[in-house]
């Protein structure tokens, strides 16, 4: 990788410099660290495509390492759910690795800072220990327990660890400075009491590391060479450093903390914490679900991976944090969709058509293109018959002159097959169409050369032979919030502005090549937007989710605002 081949991020500057002041580049090694608390949402996908991006520029291996330190609230369902993610986005990391493979490691290195002095066992609770912390401008003062001997922390730390205590009781601190500017090196905790089941070392242990200390070890222990992570942990790094200073060997590679802004997505919440409360409370029907912005959601609802990757390097990589507009992602979601996914007719709010001078009986099965973008064009067939169903919007018996589609007297194209003139209508008692009768010109089928097929009229719509109509059922999504930052104010909840429209279930009929689609199936509903099949989908009753619309709405309606 060079500056010449592309325009580099303040990260790449960062790793070219180092190679330049003489880090070898068989020592680059990069991580992607997160927690097994809940399902990997949207800004995770970013920091996914950043660090194993970077592993791909420079043919460098990138560690998959799970911070499993708070057995409380991490589950082996999530563990299993975030490698689901990554593989699907299409990375591979080189070693998966788990902050519970260091546990006798960092228990023995606290031991070490204890004999050191550089660590003591705190008695105190949680509330005094806040008030001694101190404030931003007002220095902290020291814990009464602070200059316990070396023997009596030991033998506290090793009772702590045998499970003697309660939750609570004690806590091991590390002795840096109760004056310090930076509030984090006030005595930071390393280990609390934490009598819990750990999905991977069971009842072993019954005190667990605090992140901080767990984390900058754990990249040294992996020989990573720069650890990538958001801008709140900025002032972490004082610290980072200052716990890698009392174990480095300088003959290895000393990791590398640097910081990156998150990429807030609008209209979406990424808080792990929220989005659990969405799940809980029921207002999503799961972590899966198609509006959440979870990957596991976006991928049900039929984001391709190669769009959220596109996205992220689109977003690119910022110093400060910022907003992106939802209407990005669909962008790229769109463009991947356009060029991947088969057209197919469908009709969602459908109206019965009649072709009057159509044989009583007959079908025919007319040849129709998959996709226009496809470098070899494949065919499929579809079949045409007397009864259609079109879109209810597709007709109005009396129409201004922008109106293209059907009225009586107009003619227009059925897709891939002839050009039809509204006659008549038939209503119901409340004045309801429930049939549109028309003619076709039995010349003018697509394709067939003859002049009557060659000859233009304005408007062109979809249409499903009754007769080969499949059912499904069909789910219109919109977006779970109605508020481009609904947790941007602290003062207002952010579920009021959950968007009550956000889900639209309807029945819709799709053509007969649909049968054995099958789960993530993709495909373009010609004229209505983008679909995949849901996973609740059966041989005997389809189900299909909206990915996206053909256009962007929202800003239409936004603008309007």
């Amino acid at each position: 990788m060079s500056t010449e081949e592309k325009s580099l991020n303040f990260l790449e500057q960062i790793i070219e410099e180092d190679l330049k002041n003489g880090l070898s580049k068989d020592k680059l090694r990069f991580r992607f660290p997160p927690e097994p608390n809940g399902y990997l949402h949207v800004g995770h996908a970013s920091a996914i495509c950043l660090n194993f991006g970077l592993g791909i520029d420079y043919q460098s291996p990138v560690n998959l390492r799970f911070d499993d330190t708070n057995p409380a609230k991490e589950e082996q369902e999530y563990v299993d759910a975030i490698k689901k993610d990554i593989e699907w986005l299409g990375y591979q990391w080189d070693t998966e690795c788990y902050a519970s493979d260091y546990f006798q490691q960092l228990y023995d290195w606290a031991v070490q800072f204890i004999k050191n002095g550089k660590a003591y066992v705190d008695s105190q609770t949680s509330e005094e220990m806040a008030q001694q912390k101190g404030t931003p401008t007002q220095a902290g003062t020291n814990s009464p327990y602070r200059n316990r001997s070396v023997e009596e922390n030991l033998d506290l730390f090793e009772r702590m660890k045998n499970g003697e205590f309660p939750n609570g009781t004690h806590i091991l601190r590390a002795k840096i400075d109760m004056s310090h500017n930076n509030m984090l090196m006030r005595d930071p905790i390393m280990y609390r009491i934490l009598h819990s089941h750990h999905h991977r070392t069971g009842n072993q242990w019954c005190i667990y590391p605090m992140y901080d200390w767990a984390h900058g070890e754990s990249d040294y222990l992996e020989q990573i060479s720069h650890s990538f992570c958001t801008l709140e942990f900025l002032p972490h790094r004082e610290l980072y450093d200052w716990f890698l200073d009392q174990v480095y060997d300088n003959t290895k590679v000393r990791p590398k903390q640097r910081e990156f802004a998150r990429r807030n997505l609008s209209h979406t919440v990424v808080s792990k914490r929220k989005l659990l409360q969405l799940v809980e409370e029921k207002h999503v029907s799961g972590w899966d679900d198609p509006r959440m912005s979870t990957i596991s959601g976006m991928r049900r609802r039929g984001y391709p991976p190669m769009a959220i990757r596109n996205f992220a390097k689109t977003i690119g990589i910022a110093k400060r944090t910022n907003l992106i507009d939802v209407s990005l992602l669909e962008f790229c979601v769109r463009e991947e969709l356009n060029k991947t996914t088969h057209r197919v007719m469908a009709v969602l709010n459908p109206v019965k058509l009649v072709i009057t001078n159509y044989p009583e009986g007959q079908e025919e099965w007319l040849e129709a293109e998959n996709n226009p973008e496809e470098e070899v064009m494949t065919y499929r067939k579809v079949p045409f018959s007397k009864e259609l169903y079109i879109e209810r919007e597709d007709f109005q018996e009396e129409a201004n002159k922008k109106f293209f589609r059907l009225t009586l007297g107009t003619e227009v194209r059925l897709k891939n097959a002839y050009i039809i003139k509204g006659e008549s209508v038939i209503k119901d008692a409340d004045g309801n169409i429930t049939e549109i009768h028309c003619t076709y010109d039995t010349d003018s089928r697509s394709g067939s050369g003859t002049e009557a097929s060659q000859r233009k009229v304005k408007g062109t719509i979809h249409w499903v032979s009754i007769n080969h109509a499949i059912e499904a059922e069909v789910r219109i999504y919109d977006r779970l919030f109605s508020h481009e930052s609904p947790d941007g104010n602290k003062d207002i909840d952010f579920k009021e502005f959950i968007n009550p429209n956000s889900l639209e279930v309807i029945t819709g009929y799709v053509e007969p090549s649909l049968q054995s689609a099958k789960n993530l199936d993709q495909f373009q509903f010609q004229r209505l937007g983008y679909f995949c099949v849901d996973k609740d989908s059966s041989a005997q009753k389809l189900v299909f989710n909206k990915t996206v619309g053909l256009r962007d709405t929202w800003a239409k309606v936004e603008s309007k605002e």
